[in-house]
This record gives structure tokens, C-alpha cells and sequence, in this order.
């Protein structure tokens, strides 16, 4: 979502107000008549994209996981292409780069997550559930190289704890309370590097 460049399609207009407008006031706080208005189309009007809220809300959760575990795969396969071979420092910032862009810039699917995974169905919460867990596994990886002292399930739980520092921003204040996109950046990087080497450190 937030890696994209080009002008944003119909659809991805509606996904992105939908996620705004059910974090605000939570899913069956929103209509589709308010969802519409918010693109500039009618409630009806939505149907020709989705079926209903439940499909917008499943698209978003599963689409926002399907893309963090392809932008990771990307970043990976970028720096192990490199002629020096795979850097485990690079790649780790790389990951955090990219998990950071995804904080700072979806929030409201953050809050999403947290509050409305459980009323997507079995099949999707499932299908989310495959791809975060993949998702943890390349970061896993990454991190034991990094940290080879590093036992599996100790980087494993690093991983949750990194993420869950990085997954606040939700909770950070306002947006004008803050300091500029680019220093919050910068100190949530810094954050998680320092999470990492703490559990790194015997």
C-alpha cells in the first residue's frame, strides 16, 4: 500500500478510506454509504468493487500481510544478490526499513488488525495468520545470522518484541505531537537495532 507510486485504483481509494474509517470508529461503526461518500461514489456503488464490508475488511488484513512478507522477500533477494554476498547487517536494516515504512504509514491497518481479526473467517484469519507467520520466520533467520549465539526461540521472541515496538506507532500521539516522518525513522531504527543487540549480547 504505502510502497506504491503510481496514482491509486478505485479499489485501493475505497480500501484505504475503509481502513481509515473502521480504525476511527471500529467495523460496524462505518456503513457502506459513509465508506462510498469518502471515494466520492455511492454506497450501492461499492458493490461493484466488494461484495460488502466483510470483503474490504478481509482484503486489508490479508492483503496488508501478503505484501509485508513480499516487500521482505524483496529486500532479501535484492542483497543477496549483491557481488559481496549477503550482508546479515544489511539485510537486517533493510527489514526494519521496510517494517517501519508499513508503521509509519498504515497505521489505521495496525489498529485494524488488533481490533477486527477475529471477524474476518476461518479461512482468511487463517490464510493471515500463514503469512505473518512466514513473515516472522525470514525475519528469524536474518537475525541468527546476524546473531549466531542467538538461540532459535530467543530470536524468535525478539522478533514478536521488535515488532511490537515498531507496530506502536498507533499509540505515539497525534501527528503533529511528533517529531518529522524522517526522525521517527530514524529513532525507531535505532530502537530496534538496540532491541536486537540486547538479546544478541550473552
Amino acid at each position: 500500500m504505502a510502497t506504491r507510486t503510481d496514482a491509486p485504483t478505485r479499489r485501493e481509494q475505497i480500501l484505504k478510506e475503509a481502513a481509515r474509517l473502521f480504525a476511527e470508529r471500529g467495523f460496524h461503526g462505518v456503513g457502506v454509504d459513509e465508506i462510498g461518500a469518502a471515494v466520492g461514489i455511492s454506497g450501492p456503488g461499492l458493490y461493484r468493487h466488494f461484495a460488502g464490508k466483510d470483503a474490504m475488511l478481509a482484503e486489508l488484513l490479508v492483503g496488508i500481510s501478503g505484501q509485508l512478507l513480499t516487500g521482505a522477500r524483496r529486500r532479501v533477494a535484492e542483497l543477496d544478490g549483491e557481488p559481496a554476498g549477503r550482508d546479515p547487517e544489511a539485510v537486517l536494516d533493510s527489514l526494519i526499513e521496510g517494517h517501519i515504512d508499513f508503521a509509519l504509514d498504515d497505521r489505521p491497518l495496525i489498529t485494524l488488525h488488533d481490533r477486527e481479526l477475529d471477524r474476518l473467517r476461518d479461512s482468511d484469519r487463517k490464510l493471515v495468520r500463514q503469512l505473518q507467520r512466514q513473515y516472522v520466520e525470514l525475519w528469524v533467520e536474518v537475525v541468527r545470522q546476524m546473531y549466531p549465539q542467538l538461540a532459535e526461540p530467543s530470536a524468535r521472541s525478539a522478533v514478536h518484541s521488535v515488532f511490537g515496538l515498531l507496530n506502536s506507532t498507533p499509540h505515539l500521539g497525534r501527528p503533529g505531537a511528533l517529531p518529522g516522518r524522517g526522525a521517527t525513522a530514524q529513532l525507531l531504527h535505532r530502537m530496534a537495532r538496540g532491541a536486537f543487540e540486547a538479546a544478541g549480547t550473552d
